[in-house]
């Protein structure tokens, strides 16, 4: 079984040998899906999976824009269409400095297998540019996106490939991304996801991701007969997914200890509770803040610069910042101070070896693909509502997002189970998300 895999990965690093996230990504996959292809005659021997890695299609644009002071700048736009067997093409766009195929092919990929764990008829895709909104006024941010979808239309429509917000790229950045498609198509439809209110959005769309994460680590420990309430959580980043995920985990009683950004973390041992949760919100949102400042209007909290918060004690782990971001140092660290749930808000924050580590511990661990798919899935019931042109209410949306966590659950459970009983959910995510996909790629011919 390894000199298979190892021969399939050496296959797809003949083309991607650079673009070392997209190969983790695959890597990860490849390791628990060419196991079951084995044992399954209708896909062995189909080179399934060496279809799904290759994206159908990758578009790589020019984006010209002009600064506050005149000077023409260009960055790199980029959509990765990777695979549309049940469905338009679905996933985020993310604008930051560090935005590059590499990145994007295997935010791609994992987006293929979330948004089929979902059950809704969505593809997989990704795009953004590296364009870095930070420091950048509300106009220069305007031109950017303009700019950037007087490429993009092109390649866009609500039943062909229908972007959403990422990292960088939040209710402003669509806000003007779909006035400039609506300029240029002539047209009003739901071909972003993340609108706002007023103009088509969906209720609980903002919150999806981290109500999603937390939901499922709920549902994880559950199956030990225990649950968030009472527990001392810590969490990563201080974005959307992040506030979201603090947010839900103290309405389920838990207490969040820790939220951060690329300067460092903050540390605040009476818990961050809702009232300073909002003042997270209004730094980061609206005055476009470091979290350092948290400690300023909350001194008894401590601020550790340049560090990610795994060196904490907690009961479960939520890092809801970027790919790679816990590494099997901080595995080491987090088991040996008592944790016992680690649920990915973010794509792929833990690294092969940290995930070796808490399997080896036998802790409960949700991959991103599975613990993360709230966000697309509430995308999705955004895409339902335009079509419908009505709006659900937020109970509605908020009751339709925790069926669909306890589905993906559920299925994690059917393919992850081992025979002593422990789940690996990396394993259950994966296979799952595979063989939809594949069933419908197989039903469809080669092409």
């Amino acid at each position: 079984m390894k000199s298979i895999i190892e021969g399939f990965m050496e296959e797809v690093k003949v083309r991607n040998g650079h673009e070392t996230e997209f190969l983790q990504a695959v890597q990860e996959v490849a390791e628990t899906v060419i196991p079951y292809i084995i044992t399954k005659d209708i896909y062995y021997g189909k080179n399934v999976l060496l279809r799904m890695v290759e994206p159908e299609r990758a578009i790589t644009f020019r984006v010209p824009w002009i600064d506050d002071t005149g000077e023409i700048r260009v960055n790199r736009g980029y959509r990765i269409q990777m695979n549309s067997a049940i469905g338009p093409y679905k996933g985020g766009l993310r604008f930051h400095p560090t935005v590059n195929m590499s990145i994007l092919k295997f935010l791609a990929f994992e987006q293929v297998f979330k948004n089929s764990l979902t059950t809704l008829p969505m593809g997989g895709g990704k795009g953004g540019a590296d364009f870095d909104p930070k420091g950048k006024s509300d106009n220069e941010i305007m031109r950017f996106c303009q700019s950037f979808m007087a490429e993009l239309y092109r390649h866009i429509g609500p039943n062909t490939d229908i972007p959403a917000g990422d990292i960088g790229v939040g209710g402003r950045e669509i806000g003007f991304l779909y006035g400039a498609y609506k300029k240029l198509r002539n047209e009003f439809t739901g071909v972003l996801t993340g609108k706002g209110m007023s103009w088509g959005g969906s209720l609980i769309r903002p919150e999806a991701t981290g109500y999603g994460t937390v939901y499922f680590a709920e549902s994880m420990l559950n199956t030990r007969d225990d649950s968030i309430n009472g527990k001392t959580v810590l969490v990563s980043g201080s974005g959307n997914v992040a506030q979201y995920a603090t947010e839900k985990a103290t309405q389920l009683g838990a207490k969040v200890v820790t939220m951060s950004d690329s300067s460092g973390y903050i540390f605040d041992a009476d818990g961050i509770d809702a009232e300073k949760l909002d003042f997270v919100m209004d730094l980061k949102n609206i005055k476009r803040g470091r979290i350092k400042e948290y400690i300023k209007k909350y001194p008894s909290a401590k601020f550790v610069e340049g560090k990610t918060p795994w060196n904490e004690k907690c009961d479960v782990a939520l890092p809801c910042a970027t790919q790679n971001e816990l590494d099997s140092e901080d595995a080491k660290t987090l088991l040996a101070h008592g944790c016992i749930c680690v649920s990915e808000g973010a794509n792929m924050p833990s690294t092969h070896q940290a995930i070796s580590d808490f399997h080896k511990a036998k802790i409960l661990f949700a991959p991103g693909k599975a613990s993360n798919a709230g966000g697309v899935a509430t995308s999705g019931l955004e895409m339902s509502q335009n079509s419908l042109r009505m709006n659900w209410t937020r109970e509605e949306v908020d009751n339709k997002l925790k069926q669909i966590m306890s589905d993906i659950h559920n299925s994690c459970i059917q393919y992850g189970k081992d025979e002593d009983g422990y789940i690996d959910y990396v394993r259950g995510a994966n296979i799952a998300g595979f063989v939809k996909v594949a069933d419908a790629m197989l039903a469809q011919g080669v092409v």
